[in-house]
């Protein structure tokens, strides 16, 4: 196989740069490792829920006025963005278990969230995209360069497939990038150092969300927002769909990666007796669970994530932006200039990407 452009990640990095490579009439292929697009961005539907059409989302779940980009590609998808509920009053939780609900405040208030889930931008993306240059399962362990060309392999359900190009760019985190592919010649030190320094946004989160058949704490008087210092979940949000249809909590899970307690069943053993402390007994039925550990996501993180994520704010370091002239690229939510870890940050990076390559002299495709 042979394209002027690979783009190694199928997330909302390298699906927009694959977007406006296909509007440029430039030549790409886009391979994900995983077996669905979207990467971090994960909407996922209840088995149990009457409602099988209400997607959660486990990794994103706002956007936030002020963000050019994100807006944009919502507007013209047509995606239905709603306010984040935030009538009513938080629930805070002590360290010994005792509970208020008065605190007359919402954490997320002016935040938007995406009809049928954050997923519905990438899903949006793939459908205007020819599926062909689209290739999921396809988990590239080896970048090789020689006279101005790269050689790619790619492990796919079939084997090996190599897969030639002029230009590169990685989309996918820079940890699991210098953890999981080789490449030849060796990367200098000084990126595999930048590599591995730069923080993965939300690989050591993990998300549980309980879903009911109503919202019932909106009629206590609660938003859903809720802060807990005694855990498991230390910040709680109301997950709810548009509609009201159902209802949702959804809350970040506080326990350090690597403990026991962090395993599913331990999880929900101890989430449930919390949820049901702070929001009532309603709150200890719920139709269905849905949890997500970021940490365990092979695709997402790496030994060097297991201390917590913290938000990162970075451009893309000196040390990997000198690799453009080669002709190797990386482009990933964690390198945007002003919205670094943010879906906004995944297009600042696809866009800048995007202009070094326009600016580029192509020739026309592998002739």
């Amino acid at each position: 196989m042979e394209s002027d452009v690979v783009i190694v990640g199928g997330g909302l990095t390298g699906l927009s740069l694959a977007r406006r490579l296909d509007e440029a009439h430039i030549d790409y292929v886009l391979l994900e490792a995983r077996d669905r697009f979207g990467g971090r961005i994960l909407s996922q539907a209840s088995d149990n829920s009457s409602h099988p059409n209400v997607r959660h989302d486990l990794g994103p779940s706002w956007i936030w006025p002020g963000q050019p980009r994100i807006e944009r590609l919502v507007r013209e998808f047509n995606l239905r963005p709603f306010q984040q509920y935030s009538e009513g009053t938080l629930v805070y939780e002590e360290a010994d278990g005792s509970v208020r609900r008065d605190f007359n405040y919402s954490t997320m208030a002016g935040s938007l969230r995406i009809g049928c889930g954050v997923a519905s931008i990438t899903d949006a993306i793939v459908d205007v995209l020819d599926r062909q240059k689209l290739l999921l399962s396809h988990t590239v362990t080896r970048i090789a360069r020689n006279k101005g060309s790269f050689r790619l392999t790619a492990t796919t359900v079939n084997g090996e497939e190599t897969i030639r190009a002029r230009h590169v760019v990685v989309a996918a985190p820079p940890r699991v990038v210098e953890s999981t592919m080789t490449f030849d010649p060796p990367l200098p030190g000084d990126v595999v150092k930048a590599l591995r320094a730069v923080p993965t946004w939300m690989a050591g989160q993990a998300k549980l969300v309980a879903i009911y058949d109503q919202p019932f704490w909106r009629n206590m008087g609660l938003n859903g927002d809720g802060i807990s210092r005694r855990g498991p979940l230390v910040e709680i949000h109301d997950a709810t769909p548009a509609s009201g249809e159902m209802g949702a909590l959804f809350g970040f899970v506080g326990i350090p990666v690597g403990l026991q307690q962090r395993e599913r069943s331990s999880l929900i053993d101890s989430a449930l007796p919390q949820l049901e402390a702070m929001y009532g007994q309603k709150a200890s039925n719920p139709v269905d669970i849905i949890v997500k550990d970021w940490a365990n996501d092979r695709f997402t993180a790496t030994t060097h994530d297991k201390d917590g994520s913290g938000h990162p704010q970075l451009a893309t370091p000196v040390s990997i932006a000198g690799l453009v002239d080669e002709g190797l690229m990386f482009a990933t939510s964690e390198m945007g200039p002003q919205f670094g870890g943010l879906l906004e940050g995944a297009l600042e990076a696809s866009e800048a990407v995007a202009r070094r390559i326009l600016a580029a002299d192509i020739d026309p495709v592998w002739t």
